[in-house]
């Protein structure tokens, strides 16, 4: 009957709980009775018996004394979890009469109330995160290429950056010369320009032209029949039949191929077609006398045909010097007293006005033509110098925005998915987010196509450069709904060996919620090693 009876009593009477039950393994080096006998409660506050630690009634202010019970208010208790993983629960939940998930293995209650499950649930749960860190692993390796194709962009932009340096710089010097010789232009009266045309080297430049827009003309032709001729020798090379001993064909082929610097169709047949047909060696190129143009050269004849000579007439005469010989009755203002000016100035336009009456002009207003056109290439050519310089400026924006922790991402590894449009039937409509930039909505039964707003942010809860910024997109601003708020979508991504869209959800009026996953938020597994090693 004793036995019996003793189960009936209170469990402090029967035994005395572990002291370091309940005691995570941080602190179990603290749970230790000094030589008298003794504990001191982990804020210092008190000592008390080593026999007081996890006897039901709490004896230290900060409740340290009872790790494993739930006499204490506002503490915790660690479930070891053997199996599995621990865990901590608030005290209050010990000894309460349930089995807390938490606490797989039962003993944040008396034995034998909850079942250990720690086995059972310790393999589902190495089962999954084997299976998260496989799918880890994959994404890291998809992320790698992102990072790769960040860090060729820059190279990219770089290189385009130094190339717009140097066109702006060209560009400059086009535009200051285009304006010099638009002022001059303006300047000069139609005689002396017509003048200046008969000069020996403007007339030697027309002809020289002519000639030159002829000889481009013929070696088109030619061009045109060499590839006509080639094409047929061609197709006698790859369609004669070498068994028939045709010594004129058989010679044909033969030269076409020296010349073409082919391989001999017969050992091209022999090898099955295996490799690609390559020349045997390079075409011989005859010594060029110094200045001769190249083939490649010639195919410039475009842009040295559409030269404008008015032009280079005129930077000639700046070139050489050559004085202006205008009227001088357009420069005795500066022989004139001050006083006398207004006068003279009246008087010449009524002399002007009276010779153009009677068909007698300075002769400008006959060369307006040339001086509009060169005032045109002048504006045209600010007009080029000043989308060049534009487009400089973005190239150095985007530069500065690719390895940007509030843009790309500190590693640019969004770059590559900048304008990356994802897609998610849901029956009705048809849901769109295309990455940065703009989130829709379209019906898939006809009607318009909603705009939900466009990128504004990351996640403003974290900070750029942490895992967490990257997990949510705003997009807002979007076409106002009837009666309601603008369209707005909150883009919620996790780490996944695809971009794509996984759920739609409209939790408020016109206010949406998608789900997806992409590789660029699957980081190697070695940073949350290091992390933790940290």
């Amino acid at each position: 009957m004793i036995p019996w009876l003793l189960l009936a009593l209170p469990l402090p009477a029967l035994a005395v709980l572990d002291k370091t039950h309940g005691v995570s393994p941080t602190l179990q080096a603290k749970y230790t009775p000094s030589a008298s006998g003794t504990w001191s409660c982990l804020d210092g506050s008190k000592e008390i018996p080593w026999s007081a630690v996890n006897d039901d009634y709490c004896d230290c202010p900060d409740g340290s004394d009872e790790p494993g019970t739930s006499a204490c208010p506002g503490t915790t208790f660690y479930c070891k979890n053997v199996g599995h993983i621990g865990a901590t629960i608030p005290s209050s939940r010990v000894q309460d009469g349930l089995c807390e998930p938490e606490c797989c293995d039962g003993s944040d209650e008396e034995p034998g109330v909850c079942s250990n499950t720690c086995q059972e649930v310790g393999e589902v749960y190495r089962t999954k995160e084997e299976a998260e860190r496989k799918l880890r692993k994959t994404g890291s390796k998809i992320r790698a290429t992102y990072i790769a194709f960040a860090h060729k962009e820059k190279k990219r932009i770089e290189k385009l950056i130094v190339d717009l340096e140097h066109e702006v710089a060209s560009r400059e010097l086009e535009a200051e010369r285009l304006r010099d010789i638009a002022n001059r232009a303006e300047s000069l009266s139609a005689v002396e320009l017509e003048h200046k045309k008969q000069s020996p080297l403007y007339q030697s430049l027309l002809t020289h032209h002519i000639i030159l827009k002829s000889l481009q003309k013929e070696h088109n032709k030619h061009l045109e029949k060499e590839k006509a001729l080639g094409d047929i020798l061609d197709a006698l090379r790859t369609g004669y039949n070498p068994n028939y001993q045709d010594m004129a064909v058989l010679e044909a082929v033969r030269g076409w191929e020296s010349l073409a610097g082919l391989p001999h169709i017969n050992d091209i047949r022999k090898g099955e077609d295996s490799a690609e047909e390559t020349p045997t060696h390079a075409p011989e190129v005859e010594d060029a006398a110094e200045g001769i143009w190249n083939a490649e050269q010639i195919e410039e004849l475009d842009r040295l045909l559409k030269t404008d000579h008015i032009s280079l007439l005129l930077e000639h005469d700046r070139i050489v010097g050559e004085p202006a010989t205008q009227s001088i009755l357009f420069e005795v203002t500066a022989y004139l007293p001050d006083s006398l000016v207004p006068h003279y100035v009246s008087l010449r336009d009524t002399v002007l006005s009276w010779l153009k009456e009677f068909g007698i002009g300075s002769g400008k207003s006959d060369a307006s033509d040339e001086a509009n056109q060169a005032r045109q290439a002048f504006s045209d050519a600010e007009h080029s110098l000043k989308l060049t310089r534009e487009e400089e400026r973005t190239a150095h924006d985007d530069l500065s925005d690719l390895f940007n922790p509030d843009g790309f991402g500190p590693e640019g590894e969004w770059k590559k998915l900048d304008g990356l449009c994802l897609e998610k039937d849901v029956g009705d409509y048809t849901y769109e987010v295309c990455l940065f930039g703009e989130a829709r909505q379209k019906p898939n039964k006809g009607g318009s196509t909603f705009s939900l707003g466009k990128f504004t942010s990351w996640n403003k809860l974290a900070e750029p450069g942490e895992l967490e910024y990257y997990t949510k997109q705003r997009y807002t601003q979007g076409t106002k709904c009837w009666n309601g708020p603008q369209r707005s979508v909150e883009l919620l991504l996790s780490c996944g060996t695809e971009n794509a869209l996984l759920t739609v959800a409209e939790l408020e009026k016109c206010e949406y919620q998608i789900t997806g996953t992409s590789p660029a938020l699957c980081r190697p597994l070695e940073d949350e090693n290091r992390k933790d090693e940290l």
